[in-house]
């Protein structure tokens, strides 16, 4: 497991450059949106994209990852199909290949024809990542990779990371907006019992040189399979008064019933895994979803690290009927292995029930107990 932390934390600081380079790229960046239609469309948005930086990432871990843990091969799955039309209408199947120059070639055709866009990409691709991180040489973990697989969620909150802001100010240190909210999100579960084990969440727009009008990409880690729990952060203490972060169009009937737990303490962003880590970091006790607007590869990752770090992500829907029905032990927390029976397409892996994502027991409880006893929430 040690040894699959590296590669992986290798492959997400690879993606954050692929996704970096496209955004510092105006003139590339406009010719990689192709807007989702049909199965794979995200119901939230009016407007649902994708972009060949997605697919990239997305391809470039699994390839990077699969060849060095063959036995993964087959089990590291994405958000985004890997087929991209480009201007004439052609649908190209993206892929790494064997050699830059061939993965030019096929970019080439995705980009118009476009040698200098493609070019760049294919460097950034078949770009070796070394990592210099100490502290990954005492993580001494024996477990067995043989029953895993991943989820990768390459672009986390994809329309903040087109509109491309990287001049928001945060609020009592949560971003509502802007390019801080786009993450690279790489899960890996356990194939039978569906649990999530390891986590990375990276952040390749972390912090802005303006001086040379780049950015610096920063990652967080989490193990947490059995009696195991280690990760690169530190668990934080509550907060004073307790804050919980939501998404900007989320129910109001949900946000008037949690007024009594967190008064003026409601916070808003942009990104589902953005603000899963706002409760890692501890710029929020929890999370609150109550719409089934998210999937697997949204949560798998943040929920391997808030784990390891003593918290959980729990089923929103099944925790508040759980409870109504006399249940408070043992809250359903959200799985990862098996699909939505009778969904098709990307909802297929919805987290249909909504999510609260938490760091402490305690705390899910009391929110769970507030929602339980508001009928109009669920």
């Amino acid at each position: 497991m040690a040894a699959l932390l590296k590669s992986l934390l290798a492959a997400s600081e690879k993606a954050a450059n692929i996704a970096q380079l496209c955004r510092q790229e105006e003139a590339l960046f406009s010719l990689l949106i192709e807007e989702k239609r049909g199965a794979d469309k995200n119901k939230k948005f009016l407007q649902d994209f994708k972009t060949l930086a997605d697919v990239l990432i997305q391809e470039v871990i699994k390839h990077d990852v699969g060849k060095e843990f063959p036995e993964l091969q087959g089990y590291i799955r994405g958000e985004e199909s890997n087929k991209f039309e480009n201007g004439l209408g052609e649908t190209v199947v993206v892929q790494v290949c064997p050699t830059q120059s061939e993965t030019a070639a096929l970019l080439q055709r995705v980009l118009d024809r476009n040698q200098m866009a493609a070019e760049l990409l294919a460097a950034a691709i078949h770009q070796e990542m070394v990592l210099s991180d100490p502290a990954l040489d005492n993580v001494t973990v024996t477990i067995s990779t043989e029953n895993m697989a991943v989820w990768i969620d390459p672009i986390d909150s994809t329309n903040q990371y087109i509109r491309g802001r990287g001049d928001v100010v945060p609020v009592d240190g949560i971003y509502p907006s802007g390019l801080r909210s786009a993450l690279v999100l790489i899960g890996v579960y356990n194939r039978h019992s569906g649990e999530p084990v390891l986590g990375i969440i990276n952040e390749p727009f972390f912090q802005e040189q303006l001086s040379e009008h780049r950015w610096q990409s920063r990652y967080h880690w989490g193990i947490s399979y059995g009696d195991t729990n280690l990760s690169s952060l530190s668990r934080p203490i509550p907060q004073a008064p307790p804050r919980v972060v939501l998404s900007s169009s989320e129910k109001v009937a949900l946000q008037k019933a949690l007024v009594p737990l967190y008064g003026e303490q409601l916070c808003f962003a942009s990104g589902a895994g953005y603000k899963m880590l706002c409760v890692a970091l501890g710029f929020a006790d929890a999370y609150v979803l109550s719409e089934g607007s998210t999937f697997k590869w949204d949560t798998c990752g943040p929920h391997a690290i808030l784990r390891a770090l003593g918290g959980g992500i729990a089923d929103f829907a099944g925790a508040v009927n759980a409870w109504r029905a006399g249940q408070h032990d043992h809250l359903p927390e959200l799985t990862y292995n098996k699909p939505e029976e009778g969904a098709v397409g990307a909802d297929r892996w919805a987290n249909h029930g909504g999510v609260i994502a938490y760091m402490y027991q305690e705390h899910l409880e009391t929110v769970v107990k507030t929602l339980a006893a508001a009928s109009d929430v669920v």
